[in-house]
């Protein structure tokens, strides 16, 4: 990849950000379609963030991706958000039109392309998700609307009833609980929480009720102790990978208006994490 004066610059606003898997993803696209961009990480510290921001514009990037923690508290430097980042109250994506920054969310929309690649149905079934942060109420925007039953498990219960209060305006047959309850009586199971995220975390619910044919999903893009505990139990499981891509993915369309390549962004991700 050569890098002019004429390349575009997106990149990724994160702290910490070294561990990303997106510039590999992103620069593999360009290099694959002989885009002239190039895709950079950004260590921003919370602090920094307004700073950040006016640098997208005065250094005329394309735009950028946003991660923890600076998507919720991004938004009130953006000039305009989308309805689905504004209900969810985070950004994960800036778009630079002309000097005015358009904030978006995709991780709802790459989630819902993961379950339909992998031919995982909604319509009639009941979900729940376990979580009530800002990755559950990215998701929960279109689970609402898809299937049969949304319910929203937390641990802290008006977290749970204040997304399902929100949602109801909005989506029909959703519910909040403070207990998993019986798990069996679900088709989807969600965990859209961090736990996972190391080894010694403890499992989200009690893996030991899960019946097979049962679709468990964590939104934690590797092979976490969950999904372990769900294939032996019989049940059907996808890992985070699908929604890390397809985020990307949309993401990728809205800076350059040009179809993604995703089987080459897929094996970009893959090689980033040294498969």
């Amino acid at each position: 990849m050569t890098i002019t004066g004429r390349t575009k610059i997106t990149g990724i606003f994160g702290y910490p950000v070294e561990h990303t898997l997106s510039p590999a993803m992103h620069n593999a696209a360009f290099e694959h379609l002989g885009l002239d961009y190039c895709y950079l990480p950004f260590l921003v510290r919370p602090e920094h963030l307004g700073k950040a921001v006016d640098g997208i514009r005065a250094l005329s990037m394309a735009g950028v991706s946003i991660t923890v923690p600076h998507k919720e508290t991004v938004i009130p430097f953006l000039d305009q958000v989308s309805e689905e980042a504004r209900f969810i109250g985070a950004v994960n994506t800036i778009v630079n039109s002309g000097g005015r920054l358009f904030g978006h969310n995709t991780d709802g929309r790459g989630f819902m392309r993961s379950l339909a690649e992998n031919r995982i149905d909604l319509p009639g079934k009941k979900v729940l998700v376990t979580g009530a942060g800002g990755a559950a109420r990215a998701i929960c925007y279109y689970l609402g609307e898809k299937a049969g039953s949304l319910t929203i498990y937390n641990r802290s219960r008006a977290k749970a009833e204040s997304l399902a209060s929100d949602l109801s305006a909005i989506r029909p047959h959703v519910a909040a609980t403070d207990t998993p309850g019986d798990l069996g009586q679900y088709d989807i199971i969600i965990n859209a929480t961090s736990l996972g995220l190391k080894q010694d975390d403890p499992l989200p619910f009690d893996a030991g009720m899960l019946r097979p044919q049962q679709v468990v999903c964590d939104l934690i893009y590797k092979r976490t102790r969950l999904l372990e505990a769900a294939e032996k139990r019989g049940c059907r499981t996808l890992d985070g990978l699908g929604m890390l891509l397809y985020q990307g993915v949309l993401a990728f369309e809205l800076w350059t208006s040009v179809e993604a390549p995703v089987a080459v962004m897929k094996n970009g991700l893959l090689r980033g994490m040294g498969n």
